[in-house]
């Protein structure tokens, strides 16, 4: 199955792309034609703006919708980034079949890749490649330990008892008990403290631990 490229252009590039989109290796999706529905992003993999347009008020609105997408910047020449938005690449004009393939499945590979190895919670970030947390560019090392801790914690609905974090974690090794747990914990929540002076990262009550 193809990726699909959302492009964000003016009507004389929507053309090109359109006598050349049997050539490409992935689907195109105008931004006039599927009036940006909501619903319609998920399918969506990467995003192509062209420059001259990233001062149009319904781009501006309609871009900000879009989230953990990479977005390739089509460009004459060199230029700066419009409107402070980040692009993850760029592209300039005259592009070749094999340039505009090669940098939409790079962006492809590196933003699935990014998604499984960095994980959002609250403002921060888990980094499982580096094996830390960061928040800005702030950051703090973590235990293989921790790591699946918090992430335990993250994706429960409702806090974890220590028993379940004594399954899931520690695997009811013999060598650990919720005295353990309450310890790597503190000690966890003492690093984010001294890193990021954030005392509620990780919240303690009756029901157990959640974030």
């Amino acid at each position: 199955m193809k990726n699909t490229l959302l492009v964000f252009a003016t009507k004389n590039l929507n053309n090109c792309l359109n006598e050349i989109k049997e050539y490409l290796d992935f689907s195109l999706v105008f931004f006039e034609e599927n009036n940006f529905y909501k619903s319609s992003l998920s399918s969506i993999n990467c995003v192509l703006i062209e420059n001259s347009i990233t001062s149009n008020l319904l781009f501006i609105e309609s871009i900000n919708k879009i989230k953990n997408k990479p977005f390739l910047l089509l460009a004459p020449n060199e230029v700066s980034n419009s409107n402070d938005l980040k692009f993850d690449e760029k592209i300039f004009l005259p592009f070749s079949l094999r340039e505009i393939n090669n940098k939409v499945d790079n962006l492809i590979i590196s933003a699935k890749f990014n998604q499984n190895s960095s994980i959002k919670i609250k403002e921060y970030f888990v980094d499982k490649n580096e094996k830390k947390l960061k928040k800005g560019n702030i950051s703090t090392p973590l235990t293989e330990r921790e790591i699946q801790l918090i992430l335990l914690l993250f994706n429960e609905a409702k806090p974890v008892s220590k028993i379940t974090i004594l399954n899931k974690v520690w695997n009811y090794s013999q060598n650990a008990d919720t005295h353990t747990i309450e310890t790597h914990i503190y000690r966890l929540r003492k690093k984010i403290f001294n890193k990021f002076k954030d005392n509620n990262f990780i919240i303690n009550s009756k029901a157990g631990y959640s974030i």
